[in-house]
């Protein structure tokens, strides 16, 4: 028997094939696993490299769902506000930043939470006092609006007359003046005033993101918006780019954007770009429908209207980016064409229109094997549930937000009322009903570390490190067990991505994306399961990342 190039050995295994079996050791050959099982010193050679788990765990690839590793790597590589926390603290950041850049046209960048200002929306005035010279736009942490200071409002000609755009909407003082916060649909008023990325920068950008991933175990992904959204360029070339220069470690499918304001007449260009942006790991085959904004900003689209600090209903029902009919028309043209189709539905409203027009797909072109899924699904009515699993539509978690964070308990609750509060991320519904389960991060709108959201879905609390003060378990019924989250996070979303036959599980045969965790975390308490670390993680049996200690 030839001997393994790699062998993993004296730690448990987190198989997740379908039994989840437990094994303690793994072997590895031309960069698949050729052996899983406990004692594998057969395949040991004199050039075998041979990796001591000292008790700690392996686990497959993680594959992130939902990610914009490309928009994150631009914020790592601009002003980067993810580790900034408060007004002060964010503003000397941005400070510092535009006094080490003095050749920057434009400070751009991202990351503020919505939670440091008054109603989640900051100012132009505060921006003023520390980038006065030239424009700024910055993203805050959900991609859903930017902050711009007063220069930025006066290149743009955005004043107290410009109106609303339909799929946004100008924060305003009582005098009707901008605010310097743009909501949505009202960034691109700047967007088309930002500098263009040079193709260098966005080629810099992927290899950053996925740097980063890689640091915390995730060896694939599906990129959320292959298109122009937001202050970044489109990816899609930058990927094919890294993938034909073998640059491109990690597998990627990319969901290319479905363009606002246009129905089924830009399929065609859809299918263009699908053939055109397909190199190496990287393939744009899926297409991203982004139903609706946030509850924060009450663009999230609602069945019911928004609740006033006093229980008024007179804050509108949201924002559907597009009308029911529209969706009813595109996602059977997108499923007929042989494309899964991406959903951003963050509103009841919004997952059931999604729900519904896959339910149109079916009926019009029977079931196939596309994996359609929606992302996010933070409040889903009750009735909705169950549908997930009829129509074969993956539930794609971003469990790390499924905890009474400041900008839960703030700027969510008090809006919703008590009982779509209570429908909030359902997952353990969503479990019981028999829907398949995936998982993302969201990234660069909240950390990729797939170990911090496992903890928050099993504890439904936040993560060591993460938002302070959520010491209340938040709807403790909706809480999944460790081995269903650690699945969703690697061969659910491997199910989605279409990479389940070579990936996502630990089993003989299957390519070797694997991660060493720096602990066992069925073995600890649940409320230590967000200190796990990643200590090295490898593709096709190259080890991609090593941390110190590793």
């Amino acid at each position: 028997m030839a001997h393994a190039e790699l062998v993993f050995t004296g730690g448990p295994v987190f198989t997740a094939d379908t039994v989840r079996s437990r094994a303690s050791a793994v072997a590895v050959r031309g960069g698949r696993i050729v052996a899983v099982g406990h004692d594998l010193g057969d395949l040991v050679g004199p050039k075998t490299e041979v990796v001591d788990l000292t008790g700690r765990m392996l686990v497959p690839g993680f594959q992130d769902a939902h990610v914009h590793p490309v928009w994150g790597g631009l914020d790592l590589l601009r002003c980067d506000l993810s580790e900034s926390h408060g007004q002060d603290a964010t503003l000397a950041t941005i400070r510092a930043y535009a006094a080490a850049h003095p050749d920057r046209e434009w400070i751009l960048g991202g990351g503020w939470s919505m939670a440091d200002y008054p109603g989640g929306t900051p100012r132009a005035d505060a921006l003023d006092v520390v980038v006065s010279d030239r424009p700024a736009f910055l993203m805050n942490r959900d991609g859903h609006g930017a902050w711009v200071n007063s220069r930025t409002l006066e290149l743009a000609g955005i004043d107290a007359k410009t109106p609303d755009p339909s799929d946004g909407r100008i924060e305003r003082d009582a005098d009707g003046r901008p605010s310097g916060t743009l909501h949505e649909g009202a960034m691109a008023l700047v967007k088309r005033l930002l500098p263009t990325d040079t193709p260098e920068t966005m080629l810099a950008a992927v290899l950053e993101g996925q740097r980063y991933l890689h640091e915390r175990g995730v060896t694939a992904w599906q990129d959320a918006a292959v298109g122009d959204y937001g202050d970044a360029g489109n990816p899609g070339p930058a990927y094919v780019a890294a993938a034909e220069q073998g640059l491109l470690t990690a597998r990627v499918v990319g969901a290319l954007w479905f363009e606002r304001g246009r129905g089924v007449e830009q399929i065609p260009e859809l299918i263009e770009k699908r053939e055109l942006w397909r190199a190496g790991r990287f393939h744009a085959r899926s297409v991203k429908i982004m139903q609706d904004g946030v509850p924060e900003n009450f663009t999230a689209s609602m069945l019911e209207p928004y609740r006033d600090a006093h229980g008024h209903h007179d804050l509108g029902d949201g924002i559907p980016f597009f009308p029911r009919e529209v969706l009813l028309e595109a996602v059977p043209a997108l499923d007929a064409a042989g494309f899964q189709v991406h959903f951003h539905a963050i509103g009841d409203r919004a997952v059931r229109y999604c729900l519904d027009a896959v339910e149109e797909a079916i009926r019009r072109n029977g079931r196939g094997d596309n994996r359609h899924h929606i992302a996010h699904l933070q409040v889903v009515h009750p009735d909705d549930v169950p549908r997930f699993r009829a129509l074969g539509v993956a539930a794609n978690m971003q469990s790390l937000w499924a905890a009474l964070e400041p900008q839960m308990i703030e700027l969510t609750l008090p809006f919703l009322g008590e009982q779509r509060a209570a429908w909030q991320y359902p997952f353990g519904d969503l479990l019981r009903s028999g829907a398949v389960l995936a998982a993302g991060s969201d990234w660069s709108v909240s950390t990729p570390n797939p170990l911090a959201a496992i903890h928050v879905a099993v504890n439904r609390l936040s993560a060591p490190g993460q938002e302070e003060g959520a010491f209340e378990v938040f709807l403790p019924e909706q809480r999944i067990d460790l081995a269903t989250s650690l699945t969703a996070y690697t061969a659910g979303s491997a199910w989605v991505n279409h990479l389940d036959a070579e990936t996502g599980t630990i089993e003989e045969g299957k390519l070797a994306d694997l991660v060493v965790l720096d602990r066992d975390p069925f073995a600890g308490a649940p409320e230590e399961i967000g200190t796990t670390r990643v200590v090295q993680t490898f593709v096709e049996g190259e080890r991609v990342f090593a941390a110190g200690d590793a």
